[in-house]
């Protein structure tokens, strides 16, 4: 019975043990207790008093920017690498995380979000029936996910020592910098958009202008591939580890390194993203029927 509420926790329990038993441990141990600690006082707790998940969306953020303050304050690899990895954590991170404490100081995290109430349907689907227990197994993932697969470009970024900074660091840096100023811009838009649709009355209209007109969302595009882009600034120093960490455990980091993509590709597309949200769209915006026939879903690509 407890199996299928703690069966989305064993891959990444799974990852963060390979790190602890890496040449990354300390640093994985430092910031494993750290996310456990942010999320039980910032996300499970309030999870459990209130009964909502929404506490996600201030937790997880601020998680992935302590993995970037944590390895600017105890790693120990080259100081150039090492800050810029940091940095960009940072800038992931606070950017949404600011975002969604100003959303829970204008008390719009009193009602639990679509993506999270979309949570239940699936665990009725699983036969889950103890709502509790599956809210904090679900925001568990969440942490630990920061704990483990979603640390690896940090940690191996941060613990290289070599001062000789690769073309692929360079091009990894310009991608992240392009498709974050990308996922700004589409939020921004989406912002506008939903600003100017209040101001004329118009109520559940479909945003289907700039970035929205050749990705439905264009938003989640971008930020997989920032994530996409640490992973491509990473390989160096992943590469830098053979010879130094013994053979299975460096193919095995270098497994999770990659799987940093798939994991967010599936969060952003099917877990709490897309789907769930083109679900209530459906529903609530007549429009979104046509817009779904005439524009992609995730990459972006000339309207139909």
């Amino acid at each position: 019975m407890l199996r299928k509420y703690t069966a989305p926790l064993l891959p990444f329990i799974a990852g963060w043990v390979l790190l602890l038993n890496s040449d990354l441990q300390m640093l994985s141990l430092i910031n494993g207790l750290a996310q456990l600690c942010l999320f039980a006082l910032v996300v499970c707790l309030p999870t459990w008093k209130t009964g909502r998940m929404s506490y996600v969306d201030i937790g997880w953020p601020l998680g992935v920017a302590l993995i970037g303050l944590l390895m600017l304050v105890f790693a120990h690899g080259d100081s150039t690498r090492k800050l810029m990895v940091s940095v960009l954590y940072l800038c992931v991170g606070l950017r949404m995380g600011l975002t969604a404490l100003w959303w829970w100081r204008k008390g719009h995290l009193k009602r639990e979000l679509p993506r999270y109430q979309y949570q239940q349907r699936r665990w009725q689907k699983a036969g889950k029936t103890n709502e509790a227990l599956a809210m904090q197994a679900e925001v568990l993932v969440q942490g630990l996910a920061n704990a483990s697969f979603l640390a690896v470009p940090a940690l191996l970024m941060a613990t290289n020592p070599s001062p000789v900074i690769s073309p692929l660091e360079i091009i990894g840096l310009i991608l992240w910098l392009t498709f974050f100023v990308v996922e700004t811009i589409a939020d921004r838009q989406k912002l506008r958009f939903a600003y100017a649709m209040r101001d004329q009355g118009r109520k559940h209209q479909v945003c289907n202008v700039g970035l929205w007109r050749y990705s439905r969302h264009p938003n989640y595009f971008a930020e997989w591939m920032v994530w996409n882009s640490l992973i491509i600034a990473a390989i160096p120093s992943w590469l830098a580890l053979y010879g130094q960490e013994q053979v299975v455990i460096w193919l095995l980091v270098g497994l999770m390194l990659c799987n940093v993509s798939r994991l967010m590709y599936v969060t952003l597309v099917y877990y709490t993203g897309a789907v769930p949200a083109e679900y209530y769209s459906l529903q609530k915006r007549p429009d979104y029927a046509a817009y779904k026939e005439s524009t992609n879903m995730f990459f972006p690509g000339m309207p139909k």
